[in-house]
């Protein structure tokens, strides 16, 4: 993987962050509209960083193609499915 995985490592930790903020939140009886704001914003965190990865492993793929045509498909399709599983 080429992504800069102190980046990908920095989001994460962000992301922890904002999840123990959210524990916080729930411990003190927030308002639910707040909580579920910050738990959207988590989401959005985590499919970012998921994205990162995958399209990572596609550039791989298309850098670096297998030599079978077959696998180099399979490939692709794996990568594209963990995009689209949700």
């Amino acid at each position: 993987m080429t992504i800069d995985n102190k980046t990908i490592i920095n989001r994460l930790k962000r992301t922890e962050g904002q999840i123990r903020g959210i524990q916080k939140m729930i411990d003190e009886e927030k308002e639910c509209m707040d909580v579920i704001t910050q738990l959207s914003a988590v989401r959005s965190s985590i499919d970012r960083v998921m994205g990162m990865i995958v399209a990572e492993n596609l550039k791989n793929c298309l850098e670096h193609p297998e030599n079978s045509p077959e696998e180099q498909a399979k490939r692709m399709e794996q990568a594209i499915n963990m995009i689209i599983k949700k």
